[in-house]
């Protein structure tokens, strides 16, 4: 197994055990106190309700679906999907933006969750059938490679899961390559500037939204290389040191992982510097971009 492969694997893993997990725990919410992913851990199902999604609409679906949502924003408010589009989510998950974003297109519309995850695509198609709708489905697979023929896609979205992909390069291609020309993508995702090696090189923080995280510049340059074009940063919410903290030591502190260690070997003192150094360095960003043609 190619080590891809085995990050793939690590990541379906701990999201197929998040999903599943009894409420008051999760991974990649949003904080308390600010629209931002990867923080303090929050109840299950409080998180989209500080991602900018709007309450009338959350009343609406199925209560599975906002209580195993793991993202950092919410792609679909800020989009122009209208009825008649044809919609893909890249890392579906238990299905709230396919949700939100099947009521948006209509019955003469067609929304596509990709997901690889067994756990959250059964979780998916369960709050599909709860929600009544008949223009929405899953299919397996990953975000490099996507079940989906070429250019037959108005929107592209996804919520806080590139950045879990080892390989983004290929994502951005496929973005390209499902695009209608003239499609359009807006994704929420987590960018960093300058970790140190250790945040790299963290199983947890991969899974974490942080560790397998580009720079926003090598993010847009991704997207320009794919062949996409208009590509602008529409919101960014910039973590500072006390949302750090909340990540690793409340988070992260009583595992077995390489941080747990860390802390342990170095002290809270030093812990706390080094939070110092990665504030205002990691951030959710929403990406927009757009396919080129009429």
């Amino acid at each position: 197994m190619s080590e891809k492969e085995k990050i793939r694997e690590r990541v379906a893993k701990n999201y197929g055990q998040a999903v599943t997990a009894p409420l008051g725990t999760g991974c990649c919410q949003p904080a308390a106190e600010a629209n931002s992913c990867c923080s303090a851990p929050v109840p299950k199902g409080e998180a989209v309700k500080l991602a900018g999604y709007d309450e009338a609409a959350l009343a609406e679906l199925p209560p599975d679906s906002i209580v195993n949502s793991f993202g950092c924003g919410n792609p679909v408010a800020y989009s122009g999907v209208k009825p008649g589009d044809v919609v893909v989510d890249l890392g579906s998950g238990a299905g709230i933006d396919i949700l939100i974003a099947g009521k948006k297109v209509g019955p003469s519309g067609r929304v596509i969750g990709v997901d690889m995850t067994d756990e959250m695509m059964k979780r998916a198609e369960e709050n599909i059938l709860a929600s009544g709708l008949t223009n929405v489905e899953v299919r397996k697979g990953i975000i490099e490679e996507l079940p989906i023929d070429s250019a037959t896609v108005d929107w592209v979205i996804s919520n806080c899961v590139i950045n879990l992909s080892p390989e983004k390069t290929k994502v951005f291609s496929e973005i390209a390559r499902v695009l209608k020309p003239g499609g359009q993508m807006l994704v929420s995702d987590i960018v960093v500037e300058e970790l140190p090696d250790w945040v790299r090189e963290n199983e947890i923080l991969y899974s974490s939204c942080v560790a397998g995280a580009i720079s926003e510049a090598e993010y847009i340059e991704g997207l320009r290389e794919a062949g996409l074009v208009e590509i602008e940063v529409r919101d960014r919410v910039v973590y500072d040191s006390s949302l750090l903290t909340g990540l690793i030591q409340s988070e992260l502190a009583d595992t077995d992982s390489s941080i747990g260690e860390l802390i342990e070997s170095i002290g809270e003192q030093q812990a706390g510097e080094l939070i110092q150094q990665l504030a205002g360095k990691i951030w959710s960003a929403n990406i927009y971009a757009r396919k080129n043609g009429n």
